[in-house]
């Protein structure tokens, strides 16, 4: 069977078709259809519940689709294709024992793309210190090296869940710079974040999420001229 051209255009790395996911009566995700391409900046936007961290996690494997399929550059998800796929959630996952230093070995363990000198890079334009027990760092600490561990990876898919919570309003735009200088043309990188502002003037593209469906898609070029509002405005109309 030949399929759809979607698939067959490389530059479509991921593509999610027809995707379906309840918890009980919940509808996390409903007849999901979207291509994303490589070399983008996907804000992935929504309140609180709308399905979010659903989609992300989907798209990591941590959590099966009810029906649908999903594709990582043209086939379906492995144990092979998860190797290349970076996911950050929006829980620390780091042990209370642990310093950056710990952490980078950790990593560098079990991640054979993990780049230590560029997580070191990070701790050092971040100014993290490398010794200090994750116990004893600040929320705002612990939101930067998550990010940190997350861009040190060479995955070419990368996803970062609410990465700006627990960060000061200071620190933000330059996270944000910082995550949007480790986007690049073989790479996707998907961002979710209820801080709509600081989203759009690092992302090329958006995706609404609204009880599960996606109501809204496509770069942010095309969404202004459309509607003749930013993002924000356009998130204003369709969740108030």
């Amino acid at each position: 069977m030949t399929k759809p051209d979607v698939f067959q255009k490389e530059e479509h790395m991921l593509v999610l078709q027809n995707v379906n996911k309840h918890y009980s009566s919940i509808t996390a995700a409903s007849n999901q259809n979207i291509s994303l391409e490589a070399g983008n900046v996907y804000a992935l936007l929504g309140p609180n519940g709308s399905g979010k961290s659903t989609f992300m996690k989907m798209i990591t494997g941590l959590v099966k689709p009810d029906s649908g399929t999903i594709l990582y550059k043209g086939q379906p998800l492995s144990s092979q294709s998860k190797l290349d796929i970076s996911y950050m959630p929006t829980e620390s996952y780091f042990y209370s024992y642990m310093t950056a230093k710990d952490i980078c070995k950790y990593f560098s363990d079990f991640f054979p793309d993990f780049n230590p000198n560029k997580f070191y890079a990070f701790l050092n334009d971040m100014e993290l210190p490398d010794n200090l027990k994750a116990y004893k760092m600040s929320t705002g600490m612990l939101a930067k090296l998550k990010i940190a561990v997350s861009l040190s990876r060479s995955s070419g898919l990368m996803m970062l869940d609410e990465p700006l919570n627990g960060i000061d309003i200071i620190s933000r735009e330059r996270m944000t710079a910082t995550i949007a200088a480790n986007s690049g043309p073989g790479r996707i990188m998907i961002v979710s974040s209820h801080l709509v502002d600081e989203l759009e003037t690092v992302s090329t593209h958006a995706i609404f999420i609204k009880q599960g469906s996606i109501v809204a898609a496509g770069s942010i070029e095309e969404l202004r001229n459309q509607t003749g509002l930013g993002l924000v405005d356009i998130y204003k109309r369709i969740y108030a």
